[in-house]
């Protein structure tokens, strides 16, 4: 029920408060950012907005094959 549903979000929004509010603000903003970059599947780990490491799902490995590559370039 399309109705049911609406007013369910609704209120869930209202006792989230602020807080909540704020936490999906951020989430939206960060979906379009990775858009904006031309982001095309996940996982994908983005550093300095200038460096996309796709398929790994865990941060901390992204940034070191980053920092790596960053190493070997001039």
């Amino acid at each position: 029920d399309p109705s049911r549903a609406a007013a369910l979000v609704q209120q869930r929004l209202r006792d989230g408060g602020q807080a909540l509010q704020r936490r999906i603000g951020n989430a939206y903003q960060s979906v379009a950012d990775a858009w904006g970059l031309g982001i095309a599947k996940v996982p994908a780990v983005v550093v300095d907005r200038r460096y996309v490491v796709y398929g790994e799902p865990d941060v901390a490995r992204a940034a070191a094959r980053i920092e790596t590559y960053r190493r070997t370039q001039p």
